[in-house]
């Protein structure tokens, strides 16, 4: 468990997840501030009284003060205020690297381009069925700080690249990246390979490596390694093929 106490800590971006960050750094006694730049936040109501907020814009002073910044996945580490706070040694994480900073269960890790949230759905609840207390969120449902306050034996999240860009703790047991095709094409002006290296991140320590076969795009960096099992039609080391009578 890291300690917080002393830290300047500032969350960017309120919602259900920016109060989940505000929540976690309450009850290690840290009383965080809050910028959003949007002028009216969701869950502006649920916010303590003596948590600080600033919205309708970036706060220049309280980003300059911080010791770590908790920026929300919508917000790009391009951000001029971000970078500049990048720049001068300020520490910038988000809601995910707190997470796994602090998880003691076994972590299966899922991203892609399309169907990460039934993938992870349904690993969920396959775990649940084998009798397993089992923690799901990340990108879906409920936020993965949350998830910390049951004692949980597994957490399968849903993780998108945003989320991963900020993340370097992750040590999933498993880890896939189930598809990849260009998407937000947006947030990575250098195209699909830099929208890739965010989605590879999910590899990165991971013990084990779910990729697929017919999906070159899913592999390690590096390419197949001894932590790699396939999945495919047809082929990989677990594959579907159709039988059908004549």
């Amino acid at each position: 468990m890291v300690d917080y106490q002393g830290k300047k800590v500032v969350i960017i971006g309120l919602g259900i997840t920016g109060l989940s960050c505000v929540d976690f750094f309450l009850s290690r006694g840290v009383i965080p501030k809050v910028i959003d730049t949007r002028a009216a936040p969701p869950g502006m109501e649920k916010l303590p009284p003596e948590v600080a907020c600033h919205s309708g814009s970036f706060q220049p002073q309280w980003l300059a003060d911080a010791d770590l910044i908790v920026a929300s996945p919508g917000i790009a580490l391009a951000t001029p205020e971000l970078q500049t706070a990048a720049d001068n040694g300020i520490e910038i994480v988000g809601d995910i690297e707190l997470f796994c900073r602090e998880a003691k269960a076994p972590i299966v890790a899922i991203t892609g381009s399309n169907g990460k949230s039934t993938v992870t759905s349904l690993v969920g609840e396959m775990a649940k069925t084998a009798g397993l207390s089992v923690g799901i969120g990340g990108n879906i449902g409920i936020p993965a700080l949350s998830l910390l306050k049951a004692n949980h034996q597994l957490y399968v999240l849903e993780l998108s690249s945003f989320q991963l860009e900020t993340t370097d703790s992750l040590r999933a047991t498993v880890a896939t990246v189930i598809n990849l095709s260009e998407d937000h094409m947006d947030r990575y002006p250098h195209g699909l390979q830099q929208y890739r290296a965010a989605k590879l991140r999910i590899y990165n320590q991971a013990k084990y490596c779910i990729v697929n076969q017919q999906d070159a795009l899913t592999l390690p960096a590096t390419g197949a390694d001894q932590r790699c099992i396939s999945f495919g039609v047809g082929q990989g080391d677990y594959f579907l093929i159709s039988n059908s009578a004549n």
